[in-house]
C-alpha cells in the first residue's frame, strides 16, 4: 500500500515538474511574439518574471521531492525513536509539530529567495528583515498555539472515535469556517493596519454599491499592504458578522473610482451567484474525501514507514500525502472556478461597465506584471481564473485578432 502511495507522489513529482519546463518554453516562445494586453516594456518583463518563477518552482519541487523520500526513507522513523512520550494527544502534538517546524526551516532559502531576491528585482517586494521577522514570529506563535490545540484535539478524536474520520472531517470543517471569519480581525490586529477610507466619496459609491446587491459588511477599509508588497489586490473578508470590504492603499492609488467599483461589482458577483457558499461546498467535499481516504489506511502504510498506527502518524501521513490528491483535483476545481469567473465578469461589467472593468484588468496586470499567455496544460492545471484574453474577448475585446493593434490602442486610451 505504501508503494501505492509513493508512485502517486512520484507521478505528481513528474506532472508538476513536466507542467513548468511546458510553461517556460510557451513563455519564452511567446515572449517574442507582439505584445499584447500589456505595453512593450511590462510584456517582456511579466515574460521574465513568469519563466523566473518556474524555474524556481522546478528547482523547489526537486528539493522537496528529496526532502520526501528522506522523510519516508528515514526521517519519520528517527524522530518517532526520539520522541518517548507516553501520552497520546502530547506526542501528536509534539511530533506534527516538529515535523511541520523542519518542513518550514528547510523550505526557508527559498521563501528568503522569493522574498528578498525575485519579487524586489522585479519591483514587488517591500519586505525589510525586520518586519520578516516580526511577521515570522507572530505567524510562529498563532502555530503554536492553535494549531497545536487543533492537533490535540484531532489526536482525542481519532483515539476515541472509531468512525474518527467523520468526526474529524467536521471538526476541521468547522475550524476552517471559524477561520475565515475570523481571518480579517486577526490580520487587523496582528498584521496589518486596517483604516477607514479616507477618501469619503469613495467610500459613499462602494456603500451604494453594496446596497444594490444587499451585500451587508462590518464597513469599508483601506489597509497597509504597500509596506510588505506593491501588487493591487482587494477582498471581501470574513463570514457573518466579520464580513468587511479591504482595498490594498496600493490598489487605491493606481484605480479609479470608476476602476475600483468594476473590480468590486466582480467580487459582488461571486456574493450574488452564491459562489462563495458554492467553494466552501467544494471545499468540504475534497476534504471528506481526503478525510475517507487517510482515515482509513491500511497497516502495511505504518509498517512500510515504520510507525505506529497511532494520531501522531495518521496526521503527519495526511501532511505528507495530501499535496497529491490537491494537485489530481485541481483541474476539476479551477475549471469550477474559470466558469465562476466569466459570470462574475458579466455581473462587474453590468454593475458598472465593460469599459470600466477592462480597464481596470488591464491596469491589475500591468501593475502586478501578469504575463497574458500560458501553456494550456498549465491552465488547465493551475488556472483558478481564465487568463486575460478569453475574459477580455468576453467582455468584447478580442485582443490576439487584433492585427493593427487598434484594439489594444483603445484598450490603453480607456486606463488612461
Amino acid at each position: 500500500m505504501l508503494e501505492i502511495f509513493v508512485i502517486a507522489y512520484c507521478l505528481y513529482f513528474l506532472f508538476s515538474t513536466y507542467t513548468s519546463f511546458m510553461q517556460i518554453g510557451f513563455v519564452k516562445n511567446a515572449k517574442k511574439m507582439r505584445p499584447i494586453i500589456l505595453d512593450d516594456e511590462k510584456y517582456l518583463e511579466a515574460a521574465d518574471y513568469s519563466v523566473e518563477k518556474e524555474e524556481l518552482s522546478i528547482i523547489s519541487a526537486f528539493y522537496s521531492f528529496i526532502i520526501f523520500l528522506c522523510w519516508i526513507g528515514f526521517g519519520l522513523n528517527t524522530l518517532d525513536s526520539l520522541l518517548t512520550i507516553e501520552s497520546t494527544w502530547l506526542k501528536a502534538v509534539v511530533f506534527v509539530d516538529l515535523f511541520i517546524i523542519i518542513n518550514w526551516i528547510l523550505g526557508l532559502p527559498f521563501e528568503l529567495y522569493t522574498s528578498f531576491k525575485l519579487d524586489k528585482k522585479y519591483g514587488f517586494s517591500n519586505m525589510t528583515p525586520a518586519l520578516f521577522i516580526k511577521d515570522t514570529l507572530k505567524t510562529g506563535i498563532l502555530f503554536l498555539v492553535f494549531g497545536s490545540a487543533v492537533i490535540a484535539a484531532i489526536s482525542w478524536i481519532i483515539s476515541s472515535f472509531n468512525s474518527w474520520w467523520i468526526w474529524g472531517f467536521i471538526f476541521i470543517f468547522a475550524v476552517i469556517i471559524l477561520i475565515n471569519m475570523l481571518y480579517p480581525v486577526i490580520r487587523d490586529k496582528m498584521f496589518d493596519k486596517f483604516e477607514a477610507l479616507k477618501d469619503k466619496e469613495l467610500e459613499e459609491k462602494i456603500i451604494n454599491l453594496l446596497n444594490q446587491v444587499g451585500f451587508k459588511s462590518s464597513g469599508v477599509f483601506s489597509v497597509d499592504a504597500s509596506k510588505r508588497d506593491n501588487r493591487l489586490n482587494a477582498y471581501f473578508g470574513g463570514l457573518g458578522s466579520t464580513k468587511r470590504v479591504v482595498l490594498f492603499d496600493t490598489l487605491i492609488q493606481k484605480l479609479s473610482h470608476n476602476e475600483l467599483l468594476a473590480v468590486l461589482g466582480h467580487e459582488l458577483g461571486h456574493f450574488k451567484n452564491g459562489d462563495i457558499l458554492k467553494n466552501i461546498a467544494i471545499m468540504g467535499v475534497v476534504m471528506f474525501i481526503f478525510f475517507a481516504i487517510f482515515g482509513n489506511l491500511s497497516d502495511e502504510i505504518f509498517l512500510g514507514l515504520k510507525l505506529q498506527n497511532e494520531p501522531y502518524a495518521i496526521i503527519t501521513i495526511f501532511l505528507l500525502f495530501s499535496p497529491i490528491l490537491s494537485f489530481f483535483l485541481m483541474p476539476l476545481i479551477s475549471l469550477i472556478s474559470r466558469h465562476n469567473e466569466y459570470a462574475a465578469d458579466e455581473f462587474g461589467s453590468n454593475m458598472q461597465s465593460k469599459e470600466d472593468l477592462v480597464s481596470a484588468l488591464l491596469k491589475l496586470a500591468n501593475e502586478n506584471k501578469s504575463f497574458p499567455l500560458s501553456h494550456p496544460l498549465y491552465i488547465f492545471f493551475y488556472y483558478s481564473h481564465p487568463p486575460l484574453t478569453e475574459r477580455f474577448k468576453e467582455l468584447g475585446y478580442d485582443v490576439q485578432n487584433d492585427s493593427d493593434n487598434a484594439l489594444k490602442d483603445s484598450i490603453y486610451a480607456d486606463a488612461n
